[in-house]
This record gives C-alpha cells, structure tokens and sequence, in this order.
C-alpha cells in the first residue's frame, strides 16, 4: 500500500490540515478520524496524569495513562494507514469499467472498509478508561474528560460511517446488500457495534454534562 504523502506522525498540525482541506482525499475522513481518536486519547493521559489515586487505585491510573499514550500513537498510525487506503480506493474509481475495475473496486473497498473498522475497535476499546475518569478522574478536569467523550464519539462516528460507506461502494461491482452482507459479515456487524458505542457515549456524556457544564440552563 503506498504511504501518503503527508502524514499525522511527520507533519506539523498545520501542514496536516492543510493536506486535509485539498481536493485530493488523502488524507480524508478516515484519516481525521484517527487523528479525533488521537485527540481523545491524550486528552485521557493529561486527566489520568493530573488525577491523584486513592483507595489504593495508583495502578489503574497509571494503566489508564499508559494504555492512553500508546492508543495516541497507534491512532495517529492508523490514521495514516487510512490515507494510504483513501489514495487506493480513489484510485480504483478512476479506472476504466471492466472486470479491471471491479476487481480493483471490491479489494480497495474492502481494504478501506477494514481500516475503518480497526480505527472502531480501539475507539470502543478506550470508553472504559474515559468512563472511569469520569468518576473517579480529577473532578476540575470533568470538562476535559467530556471533551474527550466528543472526540470519541467523533472517531466512533467516522468509523461507522466509513465502514458503511466504503461497504456500499460494492454495489458498483454488482453487488446487493445482502450479497455483501453475507460476503463481509464481520464488517457489517461491525457498523452495528458502533452504532451501539455511539449510544453508550451519548449516554454517559448526558448524564455528566451538568457537572462539565453548569451554566447551560437547560
């Protein structure tokens, strides 16, 4: 898979927006969809790093961070991945029709499909942690922690999206959706859990909203 040109882990915040905001869709959102997930997992180390354990709960907070710190580096390598997979599947788009295309299709919408999917899994993986700090976190960083939730929710959303959207895609090789439904089952039940996700964040986010955000009247 060829690496994109500019990447989350070489280039500056401005120079990666920058490449974003071009009509070239690589990077796109599957990308950004990493890097909200990077977001949300540093925002989760600074929490865990500010929060002073007690009950003999040390452990879990140093656990929290270093799972937070390693998910900051693994998002923002699988935001690239995504890249690379954007720059593929737009590539077989371009191709003539014929079985040449259909074939290129199918594999670079699976491919894209995936690495969507893996960006998912470990955007569920980090609800615990944000959960928990959310209880037991330094109470002056609830806002932190809830904007944290948002930028988790943000990847969670992208990756449904993606794994949707590139999923469908199939149908321009004469696929239906039971076809491909029976084809990809894991990634079809995939969109389901993270539909499922986005409700559990909605969920949690509302009911410590009051605390992050007292003023709001409503």
């Amino acid at each position: 898979m060829q690496e994109p040109d500019i990447t989350t882990q070489s280039s500056t915040v401005e120079e990666w927006t920058q490449a974003l905001a071009e009509s070239t869709g690589s990077p796109g959102g599957g990308a950004g969809t990493g890097v909200m997930l990077a977001v949300a997992a540093s925002l989760a180390s600074m929490v865990a790093g500010y929060t002073d354990a007690g009950d003999g709960q040390q452990g879990t907070v140093d656990s929290i961070q270093a799972r937070a710190r390693s998910l900051r580096q693994e998002a923002l390598r699988l935001a690239d991945e995504d890249s690379a997979a954007s720059k593929a599947f737009g590539a077989a788009f371009r191709l003539e029709p014929g079985l040449e295309r259909d074939e290129a299709v199918r594999d670079a919408s699976v491919q894209a499909a995936k690495a969507s999917a893996v960006l998912g899994d470990h955007a569920i993986a980090a609800f615990d942690d944000l959960a928990w700090l959310a209880t037991h976190g330094n109470k002056a960083l609830i806002a932190d922690v809830v904007v944290a939730f948002g930028a988790l929710r943000a990847a969670v959303a992208g990756a449904r999206t993606n794994v949707s959207f590139d999923l469908a895609s199939l149908r321009s090789t004469g696929a239906s959706l039971e076809q491909i439904r029976d084809q990809q089952p894991d990634l079809w039940a995939a969109v389901e859990k993270l539909t499922d996700a986005m409700d559990r964040i909605d969920r949690l986010t509302a009911a410590i909203d009051h605390r992050a955000a007292p003023t709001d009247a409503t």
